[in-house]
């Protein structure tokens, strides 16, 4: 009996290392083509869930599969874009996982997002006026009101449908840089909402400051107007990687995501316009 245990624990373990190696063949062969199709100078992250592989793999249909990649370029500007995708209900055929053939794959449903870090927003006009720009979070209500009673009370947190907090279609903004006023370079600070509408985000400035973190002035009104304009920008989000509609966006330290859904889709949707790199 012992003799049997050790021959079927061996067998267990042979059929789930060739599980995990038929799908390391798989999610490489799936990261190659998303490497070109994302025009990119290293292979993406492929990972494909679920247990076993082999059974999804006969099958042709995977519950959840996650796609990851850095340094996307994108246009003229963004050149190091990052893209997030969770993948569920993928229908893909194995004969065309194995010849690399991924124009056949099918993707039920793809949550994604696409996170833009500060370097490229300082290439988008006219925010290329600014030197050293930096972003950072702040809160509506301290875009608005600044440091009052009003400034200082917490901004609603958006839910779902299961009371969950969730990221929503505005957020706070501060952007900080150099900038020339009267021949001289000063830092400033400009607090602004960014706003998703429709297929495109808009950095919309409500007030600037001077100064740096230790101390702030107030900038005077005619100033402000001069320099306001320098912080208004748009983001097209429809030529960005993943076909989704833009559902909300999120402020990080030194960078800005866009999450979005997307339905009844192919691998194919997944790419973007080639842009020569270097």
């Amino acid at each position: 009996m012992r003799r049997w245990v050790i021959v079927l624990g061996v067998l267990v373990i042979l059929l789930v290392g060739a599980d995990f190696g038929a799908a390391a063949v798989a999610e490489h062969a799936i990261s190659q083509k998303a490497r070109a199709q994302l025009n990119l100078s290293d292979d993406p992250s492929v990972e494909i869930h679920g247990f076993p592989f082999l059974a999804q793999a006969l099958s042709g249909d995977y519950s959840h599969v996650t796609v990851s990649a850095d340094g996307v370029p994108v246009g003229d500007n963004l050149r190091d874009v990052r893209v997030s995708a969770e993948l569920e209900d993928v229908t893909a055929p194995l004969s065309d996982i194995a010849s690399g053939n991924t124009k056949s794959i099918k993707i039920g449903k793809l949550t994604g997002g696409v996170t833009i870090k500060a370097a490229d927003i300082a290439r988008i006009s006219p925010l290329d006026k600014i030197q050293n720009l930096k972003i950072s979070q702040s809160t509506a209500s301290y875009v608005k009101y600044g440091d009052t009673d009003q400034g200082n009370q917490p901004d609603p947190t958006p839910t779902n449908a299961a009371g969950d907090p969730v990221d929503g279609t505005t957020a706070g903004l501060r952007l900080s840089g150099d900038v020339q006023v009267a021949g001289q370079k000063v830092e400033i600070f400009c607090f602004a909402l960014i706003q998703l509408k429709g297929k495109s985000i808009s950095i919309v400035p409500h007030r600037l400051q001077f100064g740096n973190d230790q101390s702030t002035t107030t900038v005077p009104d005619a100033v402000q107007k001069a320099l306001m304009p320098n912080f208004h920008a748009s983001i097209d989000t429809s030529t960005l990687p993943l076909s989704v509609t833009p559902t909300a966006v999120r402020v990080d330290s030194g960078s800005v995501t866009i999450k979005g859904e997307a339905t009844d889709l192919s691998f194919a949707d997944l790419s973007v316009a080639k842009t020569p790199r270097g």
